[in-house]
C-alpha cells in the first residue's frame, strides 16, 4: 500500500475535522442562523465523507478487490475484508447519504441534523482513520 497517499488523505482528514471543531457553533439555532459557518461546516462534511470514501477505494484497489457500484459500499466492502468494524462501516455509510444531500440538494438540509452530526459524530471519522492505519502497520 502506499502509505504516502493513504498518509497525506489522513491528514486532509484530520484538518477538515479540525475545522469543524473550531467553528462548531454552540446550538444548532447558531448554525441555522449562520450561512457562512453552515457554508464551513457543510463543506468540511462533505470533504470528510469524500476523503474516507478515497481512501476506502485506494486500500480496495491495493487489496486488488473490486470497486463497489456505490460511495456507501466503499465501507461495505471494507467492513467485509476486515478492514472497518461494522459499526463504523454502518455509520460512514450513512454519512454518504448527507453528503450526497450537501453536494446535490443543499437547499434542503436539515442543519439539526447537521448539528447533530458534528457534535456526535465526529468521532465516527477518528475512529475511521484509526482502523485505516491499524491495516497499515
Amino acid at each position: 500500500m502506499d502509505e504516502a497517499i493513504l498518509l497525506a488523505k489522513l491528514e486532509s482528514l484530520r484538518r477538515c475535522l479540525a475545522r469543524i471543531t473550531e467553528k462548531k457553533p454552540a446550538s444548532a439555532a447558531a448554525l441555522k442562523s449562520d450561512f457562512d459557518l453552515q457554508d464551513i461546516i457543510s463543506v468540511n462534511l462533505e470533504r470528510a465523507v469524500q476523503l474516507c470514501v478515497d481512501t476506502g477505494l485506494h486500500v480496495l484497489s491495493r487489496r486488488d478487490r473490486p470497486l463497489p457500484d456505490s460511495m456507501a459500499g466503499t465501507f461495505r466492502e471494507l467492513n467485509a475484508i476486515g478492514v472497518l468494524d461494522s459499526r463504523i462501516a454502518d455509520r460512514l455509510a450513512k454519512a454518504v447519504g448527507f453528503r450526497n444531500m450537501a453536494v446535490h440538494a443543499y437547499q434542503e438540509i436539515n442543519w439539526d441534523i447537521v448539528f447533530s452530526i458534528i457534535t456526535e459524530r465526529l468521532d465516527d471519522f477518528r475512529d475511521f482513520a484509526a482502523q485505516i492505519c491499524s491495516e497499515m502497520k
